[in-house]
């Protein structure tokens, strides 16, 4: 009788995985950048959906706590950033719960014993309500208000902890926004630098896809400097490896990977700890229900995983785009640097090959610009383009064999 091995796999948005693979670079930059005295450069982590940058944030957080620092944060979300005032709050919201039992001062409150009246001391603590109260009576601009809420809070723990980690992950959707007189970006980077130009140390790390960095630059010459870059890549064979046999080495795990299956995730995963994670899950609980009925050779077939892989991840982005904007991504995925990057040029040649009407650059420019705001495509500071879902082009040119597109 087969005893209970729960499938270790985990391949849901975010869950940490059974083995950290391949990211003992990042982890030591980051240990690296926290003994830094004063405190001169953030972190940003980034890379396509897929790779690892919220596994790899969440890991980080443990070793902060180690080196004596504070961590607070969270997944941004488009209310949070939507205004100076909704990150402000969301800062504060995020902070009381590290800052809450600290006491600020002694308050004296009159009480009644039977019938006779007593004074008993009472410790204010720095709970949300006083934080935002801090916050609301500062005068000034919003910038002004959180930076002094932000000294405030230091001042108040600085004989305890070492510093303060303030870690955001979806931090692509912070974006300034001038027409509606709101500046929600510049508002945490000037709040960050003011305060690191005071020695007081506020350590930020910001996660996102590809467009953080530009947006970044953009948005604050000074971000070069302000900010430590990890670029999240695929895993080499290698680490991939160990991300499948690592949570399976275990003796009383009745699944085995042989080695012909193992290199059959290893090229179809591409190295993505996603991807991994998908192709053994499924693998596994196909070995494990075969082995429970008997079956001594239990067979799976990862290509079987694909087409699953297919309507799980990609068919809900594909579904989105119109047969046109279809049509230039197909022409794309027919590129041989697809899965890395390619400029418009090269895309408006190869459709006068593929397309009987091809596109004109102007029109691969427009395209590609909705192509972005529909988070398939971003735009690098070299000016040049790259698929923000990775291996899309693998799944386009599948589509091919059943699916009609205008060529």
């Amino acid at each position: 009788m087969l005893q209970p091995f729960p499938n270790p796999f985990r391949p849901g948005a975010g869950h940490p995985p059974p083995y950290l693979a391949g990211r003992e670079k990042e982890t030591n930059e980051f240990t690296i950048l926290l003994k830094q005295k004063p405190l001169l450069k953030n972190l940003v982590i980034t890379g396509l959906r897929g790779v690892g940058k919220t596994v790899l944030l969440e890991s980080l957080k443990p070793i902060a706590s180690s080196e004596g620092y504070f961590w607070a944060g969270t997944d941004l979300s488009e209310s949070a950033s939507e205004s100076e005032h909704t990150l402000a709050l969301r800062l504060i919201t995020d902070l009381a719960p590290l800052v809450s039992s600290f006491p600020i001062d002694e308050i004296e409150r009159n009480i009644t014993i039977g019938f006779m009246p007593k004074k008993e001391k009472v410790e204010v603590k720095l709970t949300f309500s006083i934080l935002v109260e801090i916050y609301q009576n500062t005068p000034g601009l919003e910038i002004d208000k959180l930076k002094n809420v932000l000294e405030f809070v230091w001042n108040v723990v600085k004989s305890k902890v070492k510093g303060i980690v303030l870690a955001y992950d979806e931090a692509q959707i912070l974006k300034d926004k001038a027409k509606e007189k709101q500046y929600p970006l510049s508002l945490i980077l000037e709040a960050i630098q003011y305060l690191q130009r005071k020695e007081i140390p506020y350590f930020l790390v910001l996660t996102g896809l590809p467009t953080l960095v530009t947006t970044l630059s953009e948005t604050r010459t000074y971000t070069e400097r302000m900010f430590q870059i990890l670029t999240l890549d695929k895993l080499n064979s290698e680490e991939t490896k160990q991300a499948i046999l690592k949570p399976i080495d275990h003796g009383n795990c009745p699944v085995i990977f042989n080695e012909l299956r193992i290199s059959s995730i290893v090229k179809h995963s591409g190295g993505y700890p996603y991807f991994i994670q998908f192709f053994c899950k499924e693998s596994f609980d196909s070995i494990l229900q075969q082995i429970k009925l008997g079956i001594e050779m239990p067979n799976v077939s990862i290509e079987e995983f694909v087409r699953k892989l297919d309507s799980d991840f990609y068919a809900g982005r594909w579904s989105r785009v119109t047969a046109r904007q279809r049509a230039l991504l197909t022409v794309i995925a027919a590129l041989p640097n697809a899965n890395e990057e390619f400029t418009t040029k090269e895309i408006a040649t190869k459709s006068k090959s593929v397309l009987t009407n091809p596109f004109t650059p102007a029109y691969v420019n427009n395209t590609l610009v909705k192509l972005i705001a529909n988070g398939l495509i971003f735009k690098n500071r070299r000016a040049q383009y790259s698929f923000a879902v990775p291996m899309l082009a693998d799944y386009i040119n599948r589509q091919k064999l059943y699916e009609d597109l205008p060529f």
